[in-house]
């Protein structure tokens, strides 16, 4: 029976009876060791299965719990949670079915993408509820491999409609799990606490005293009484926990030598594999009825061909009690013992002392496989224990940047660029001196100094570029670019020149460095030609590269050729199950549909984008994407929004929000706080961002409305000079220079020329914004019939862009010109802006006749969940059927 418990229990039936109904949730139950945390767990799952619900159906019960010796073995919980079930593998898409495989050690294929194994995991439990609510219990989540552990939340997180309770429980100090709800256990109270002991047969006397040793830690109460009654127990000013501990290592300690040594080898094995427990007992010259006086005395148990502790401190106490040569005598008789290799390797890792060169290789192979199933956080641990024991020093170093290289993979940047440096010191190789080099590159440009990480390549690079560290310099100007440092990317195009490996992309950005559009744009252009082809190569090159070919499509101004690059992109990123690298791609194409006018498509990208970067611990890219939500919200007028999304942003990263925020001073009619609210980018880098570029209309307008033409002439001459040379396909560009000069020159023939090439099409606010500004001088010359056509199409584009400020300015000009009934009025209700972002993407991969196993793999959620949303948006959108949904125009 649990004390104390009631509320507790209360929520986690709720989360039961929720998965019965056919809705899922998640939950972390927190607390500090002998809380009770396992006891809940114990309790919930024998009385989830009990009651089989109103509808029949049984509840499957799923457990894993983390063992602290195999936290470094790559899915070593995962493998303990899914081997029941691995005949599932087989209906899952492919890529997930090879992930799984991979995990499990059925199948050989590399897994692309390591968050690839939480969408598999989530679909595994999605199927398994088709047959009956799944009930997924995790114990001791603090020590769960990190591979593990990432994929169990990546499920977490999306568990929405299948019939699925996944409970964690993990100590205070041990166990993270952002954006899952938490329960915390507190110490019993006094009453409580008396009702335990006496059910335990405690004297009434002595109840006060045990309570107050254990200060109402539930496992403490229960070990102090029973140490009271064999008259072991003394008064310890050690904390609750540690004195639990001691009163372990004295029962123990009070063991026959041979039931200590059993007990040392069931605590190292730490699964509770029998097989293997009892071959490796046989190597030390012991047997399986050593251990019968420790379960006499409650320590441990022996069911099913399992060997459990009844509590995790005793196999802890169990260990820590040993002295050093018996823990490694009984981890080289445990290795020995392995049949699985990684099994093995976790026990040679206690064994080797030294240099050892057999062992290390055998860690190296092991570190191998782990990163072949993309466990990068285990394949690094694995990697860094084998150079430590390496016995040649330039092995040391290739091992240790193969280390820091998956460290960074792992997300673990600080302990990526201690291990670079580790490696640095090591060896004078070029090849590994470039690799450790590209990491520690990486490290600074992730933690955000990318000036840092441009320069330092730069210094590792040399005068002049060789084979080795072309690449180096070509990623150095990538990031130099990136962070606005002209300098590196000049010195780095000069190298790569003097070297004889020229490169059109670092050639076409020292260009636009020296403000040399007319060359410089036509040479991002070619490197384009082949789309993202060549930016694929592996590494922090590829990835610099990739970053730069999708922004080149906005720096040239081409909308067709970005949004073609960055939907293409998006497509391999969904069709690969490249989850890490989709909210970049996401980023590119959400700008660009912003651009044209697809303002839903954008909010239901940068959503899905915020959500997996959220899930995925990128905490930069998840602050960038706020500047497109900003310039949507500023194009609509709402200053609150834009308010709100500044104040969400790190300040070094809120240029994007800063240039929402000058269209919104322009819409609003604030002139003065559009024109200076950003200073003019200084000739270089930064003049070249898709911001820049967008902003320096706005900033013209603004100073031809207060009448300082003057302040506009900088801005004018770039961005002609960009149009001229980057835009030559983009017709809406040249339309909105000449849109600026009409402005500056007061000459009305620039906005008729400039409103027949944007009938060629474009951007559709930067037409209506024609519109409005030539229907604005045709109404001042007294040729009002002519004002009201133009006002109309401008009034018409605005209210479908609910461009509120716009509208109203549109509205007011038209009735200047005698039109009458003119009123600004947001578009009529449209069926598709009743849907959540997530519905707008499912209903139209639906409305394409994608099956819901199809969506759910494209948008990494569960099938179970593709089909809630198309049940929740059928009657938003007036249909009842996939059928009636392919009539419907969801554009």
């Amino acid at each position: 029976m649990l004390y104390g418990r009631t509320t507790e229990q209360e929520r986690l039936e709720r989360l039961v009876a929720g998965a019965r109904a056919g809705r899922s949730g998640a939950l972390l139950v927190r607390g500090e060791a002998g809380i009770g945390k396992t006891a809940l767990l114990d309790w919930l799952a024998g009385t989830a299965v009990r009651d089989d619900g109103e509808d029949g159906r049984p509840l499957r019960v799923l457990r894993v719990t983390g063992i602290e010796p195999e936290a470094d073995l790559a899915f070593g919980g995962l493998v303990q949670l899914l081997w029941p079930v691995q005949d599932r593998l087989d209906a899952l898409p492919g890529p997930q079915a090879a992930a799984l495989r991979a995990v499990l050690g059925t199948g050989q294929e590399r897994g692309p993408d390591r968050f690839l194994t939480g969408l598999a995991v989530l679909t595994v439990l999605a199927d398994l509820a088709d047959d009956g609510p799944v009930l997924c219990l995790v114990d001791d989540a603090q020590w769960l491999d990190q591979a593990t552990a990432e994929a169990l939340l990546f499920a977490a997180r999306r568990l929405a409609a299948e019939g699925v309770a996944m409970v964690l429980a993990g100590r205070d100090d041990g166990f993270t799990a952002p954006g899952i709800p938490e329960l915390r256990l507190n110490r019993l109270d006094f009453e409580d606490s008396s009702r335990l002991l006496a059910e335990r047969g405690a004297a009434p006397a002595l109840r006060s005293q045990i309570i107050a040793a254990s200060a109402g830690n539930p496992l403490a109460l229960i070990e102090f009484d029973s140490a009271r009654r064999e008259q072991q127990y003394q008064h310890d000013p050690l904390p609750v926990a540690d004195r639990v501990l001691s009163g372990f290592r004295s029962q123990i300690g009070r063991l026959p030598e041979r039931t200590r040594l059993m007990m040392l080898i069931a605590a190292a094995e730490a699964r509770g594999d029998l097989p293997m427990l009892l071959r490796a007992s046989e190597l030390l010259g012991v047997d399986l009825g050593d251990l019968e006086e420790a379960e006499r005395n409650g320590l441990l148990y022996v069911m099913d061909g399992i060997v459990t502790f009844r509590h995790p401190l005793i196999a802890s106490a169990t260990y820590q009690g040993a002295v050093l040569a018996r823990r490694i005598a009984v981890h080289r008789a445990l290795a020995d013992a392995a049949e699985d290799p990684d099994c093995r390797a976790r026990h040679l890792l206690a064994v080797a002392n030294g240099p050892d060169q057999e062992i290390a290789l055998e860690l190296a192979a092991a570190a191998g496989r782990a990163r072949d199933r993309t466990a990068y956080a285990a394949a690094s641990g694995l990697y860094r224990h084998a150079a430590r024991i390496a016995a040649d020093h330039r092995q040391r170093a290739a091992w240790l940047t193969e280390a820091a290289t998956l460290a960074l993979a792992a997300g673990h940047t600080s302990q990526a660029d201690r291990l670079a440096g580790e490696a640095d010191e090591l060896t004078d190789e070029p090849a590994v001196g470039a690799r450790v080099a590209s990491v520690r590159a990486a490290v600074a440009f992730e933690l955000g100094d990318r000036r840092e990480a441009a320069r330092g390549l730069l210094a590792r690079a040399g005068d002049t570029a060789t084979a080795e560290t072309a690449g180096l310099l070509r990623t150095a100007a990538a990031y130099g670019w990136l962070a606005g440092d002209g300098e590196t990317v000049r010195a780095a195009a000069g190298r790569l020149a003097a070297g004889d490996c020229a490169d059109p992309l670092v050639e076409g950005l020292e260009r636009l460095c020296e403000d040399d559009a007319e060359h410089g744009l036509p040479l991002l252009a070619r490197f384009l030609e082949g789309g993202l082809d060549a930016s694929a190569g592996p590494g922090a090159d590829g990835q610099a590269v990739r970053m730069l070919a999708l922004t080149c499509g906005l720096v040239l101004g081409d909308d067709a050729a970005a949004l073609e690059l960055a939907s293409a992109e998006v497509r391999r990123c969904r069709s690969e199950a490249l989850i890490g690298e989709l909210p970049y791609a996401l980023d590119i194409l959400t700008r660009v549909q912003l651009l044209t006018g697809h303002h839903r498509d954008a909010e239901a990208g940068v959503a899905e984008a915020e959500e997996i970067a959220r899930g995925t611990g990128m905490r930069r890219r998840l602050a960038r994407l706020g500047g497109v939500r900003a310039r949507i919200a500023a194009i609509e007028g709402d200053a609150r929004r834009v308010r709100e999304i500044a104040e969400a942003t790190p300040e070094a990263l809120r240029t994007g929000v800063d240039c929402a925020h000058v269209l919104l001073d322009l819409g609003l009619g604030d002139f003065e706080a559009a024109l200076t609210r950003l200073d003019p980018p200084p000739p270089g880098p930064d003049r070249y961002t898709w911001l820049s570029l967008s902003t320096a209309a706005d900033q013209i307008e603004a100073a031809v409305r207060l009448g300082r033409p003057e302040r506009a002439e900088e801005a004018m001459r770039h961005f002609e000079n960009w149009a001229r040379a980057g835009a030559a396909a983009a017709p809406w560009a040249q339309a909105v220079v000449l849109r600026c000069r009409a402005l500056l020159g007061d000459r009305p023939e620039d906005y008729t020329q400039a409103l027949r090439l944007h009938e060629k099409g474009g951007r559709p606010f930067e037409r209506a914004r024609t519109e409005l500004l030539y229907g604005e001088w045709l109404r001042r010359a007294r040729r009002r019939n002519e004002a009201r056509g133009v006002l109309r199409s401008a009034l018409a584009t605005f209210e479908s862009l609910r461009a509120e400020p716009w509208m109203r300015r549109a509205a007011a000009e038209l009735q200047a010109t005698g039109e009458h009934r003119v009123s600004a009025r947001m578009p009529a209700d449209n069926p598709i802006d009743r849907l959540t972002p997530q519905e707008l993407q499912v209903v139209r991969l639906a409305k394409d006749g994608s099956s819901s196993r199809e969506i759910a793999a494209q948008l990494f959620l569960s099938p179970r969940t593709v089909e809630h949303h198309l049940y929740k948006a059928y009657p938003k959108l007036g249909v009842g059927s996939r059928q009636e949904l392919v009539l419907l125009d969801l554009a």
